[in-house]
């Protein structure tokens, strides 16, 4: 399966392709558009310093996906997708760290599968979603629970720096409709579920998405988290898992 990803090699950023999760290539073109497979770079293995796969204008989040998740918050099933927005500002690549602001007790990490957008994206219909798409990553919507139910709106339970881990990289080449997710917190599962449980499906999200605001090449969507949210204390691993996908894992730290 193809994956696209980008990661910094001898102080430069590159743009790369894996066919196979091992030997990692240069991309020739542009991921937007034409391209292909280039000269051989290094082995996924070898990558010390990671990027964000793509740099977002926005991150256009979808509260309450998933059917236990609202009843475990709460709240009711909502009759339409719930949205709500992440600053691009808050985006961290695969291993890099999760800083806890200090105006808030209790972060929680969430699961997410992450949908990234090809081409500029406005008033489509559900059937033409998947032209749209460039393919899926995983993304952790970090979260200050206590911020998030004291305040009116989420803006600032889901906006503090490094609340936004998004990576490794972008799978190109699944269908998205049938993928389990984990959170999987020092090594143990402490989220899981499929996207079949959606309420909302992948196609009916992207054009929902798109007749309220105009989506550019490189933002993402992230689709909801399963039950099982629970809080992160300095020293923990996160690691999202998608099944075809693979493991975004980031580190908790305190803020400094």
């Amino acid at each position: 399966m193809k994956k696209y990803l980008r990661f910094c090699l001898n102080g430069e950023t590159q743009e790369a392709l894996t066919l196979d999760e091992e030997n990692i290539y240069a991309l020739e073109g542009s991921i937007f558009g034409i391209h292909d497979k280039g000269k051989f770079l290094c082995r996924v293995d070898e990558i010390q310093s990671w990027l964000p796969p793509t740099d977002p204008t926005k991150i256009v989040a979808v509260g309450l996906n998933y059917t236990d998740h609202a009843e475990e918050t709460g709240y009711p099933i909502p009759k339409e997708p719930l949205l709500f927005l992440k600053p691009s500002t808050c985006v961290v690549a695969h291993k890099d760290k999760v800083l806890l602001p200090e105006a808030s007790k209790r972060v929680d990490y969430e699961a997410e599968l992450a949908i990234v957008i090809a081409k500029k994206a406005k008033d489509i219909s559900p059937k033409d979603a998947e032209e749209y798409i460039l393919g899926y990553s995983c993304f952790n919507d970090v979260t200050a629970r206590d911020l998030q139910s004291s305040d009116v709106q989420w803006t600032r339970s889901k906006s503090f720096d490094t609340f936004g881990p998004y990576g490794p990289w972008i799978e190109m080449e699944i269908d998205p409709s049938n993928l389990k997710v984990q959170m999987i917190k020092n090594g143990q599962v402490v989220q899981e579920s499929n996207t079949r449980h959606f309420i909302f499906p992948v196609p009916e999200l992207v054009s929902y998405i798109s007749k309220v605001m105009t989506l550019l090449p490189g933002d993402v969507i992230i689709t909801g988290t399963p039950s099982g949210i629970g809080p992160v204390q300095p020293n923990d691993t996160m690691e999202v898992h998608i099944e075809k996908i693979g493991s975004l894992v980031n580190f908790v730290d305190k803020k400094v």
